[in-house]
């Protein structure tokens, strides 16, 4: 479907928010292939509301991981940033596209500004942090950067329960997507300076930045950084258990979109076991056949929720 049907769904009509809403497809389109994947599962009203948090979150991520700028700079792109947020949530207007999308959305919803304070909070964080000694200390920053998206995404989405019932599972579910990039973007996140995998949990097993360093410079993942891994994949799949129950709670209509997100990132999981959690030569990709063996069945269940 294109997005001038999406948007005419969604009862969009001013042409500059009606670019700002296509200019967030775009990035989703471009960025998030999973993700946007399991956004055509969607109905056609549900989708430019998606595209817009997503861009949001990208424009941000983008700042985080520019590489041609420093971390003061970076820090002061993500204050201005916050500062346009919280000014246009006021005003309900803003000239940047990505942001008037954002706004209208929130304000279409009714979603928290709180999410989006606390999402600021995690990127400003992968400024200056680089390490996480617990897993506590890793949880309070995927509150923000992971959580928070599930509880962002949720009035979109719609619920057959009570919105707060079924908020917990939403941001465990989140969580399991993030968990699972920092446990496949191992390598590349090491090239960015961070470890998001704890501490803690890795000196179990022998295994601390160095010992991951030297493994990346090899090319290849040693026993013990492999055991490590797949303790990791236990813990992950253990928030993808409490995540679960979340997926029936949902309206009916935007059930076969979660399931599809929930299988192909629990699919990257699949990889990494396959792969003997060795991700520091290569990063596992769900192919695009198992994408669609997971996508078409679940588009004949959205077109049936619909239709019912």
């Amino acid at each position: 479907m294109s997005a001038e049907r999406e948007l005419d769904a969604a009862g969009v009509t001013a042409p500059a928010l009606r670019e700002a809403y296509r200019r967030c497809r775009a990035l989703n389109a471009q960025h998030g292939r999973t993700y946007y994947l399991a956004t055509r599962l969607l109905s056609a009203e549900q989708r430019p509301a998606v595209h817009a948090l997503y861009g949001f979150a990208r424009w941000v991520d983008d700042v985080v991981d520019d590489v041609h700028s420093g971390p003061e700079d970076k820090a002061a792109a993500l204050g201005a940033i916050d500062d346009r947020v919280q000014a246009a949530l006021a005003d309900r207007t803003a000239e940047d596209p990505v942001l008037a999308a954002l706004i209208d959305t929130v304000h279409r919803y009714d979603i928290p500004v709180q999410h989006f304070r606390d999402f600021m909070t995690s990127m400003r964080m992968d400024l200056t942090v680089t390490d996480y000694p617990t897993y506590g200390d890793l949880e309070r920053y995927v509150h923000g950067s992971a959580a928070v998206i599930g509880l962002q995404v949720l009035p979109v989405l719609g619920t057959s329960v009570p919105r707060q019932e079924a908020e917990p599972a939403a941001a465990a579910l989140g969580v399991a997507f993030q968990l699972t990039n920092f446990i496949r973007d191992v390598g590349e996140d090491l090239d960015r300076g961070r470890v998001y995998l704890p501490a803690d949990e890795l000196a179990e097993f022998g295994v601390d930045r160095e010992r991951l360093l030297h493994a990346r410079a090899e090319g290849r993942a040693d026993r013990q950084i492999r055991a490590a891994l797949r303790d990791q994949v236990r813990r992950t799949r253990e928030v993808y258990a409490r995540a679960w129950p979340g997926i029936g709670m949902l309206a009916p209509r935007s059930r076969p979109c979660v399931l599809t997100a929930y299988r192909l990132y629990g699919r990257i999981l699949d990889l990494v076991e396959d792969a003997d959690c060795d991700v520091l030569s290569r990063r596992v990709v769900v192919s695009n056949g198992r994408r669609l063996a997971v996508a078409l069945p679940a588009l004949a269940r959205a077109v049936f929720a619909r239709a019912a």
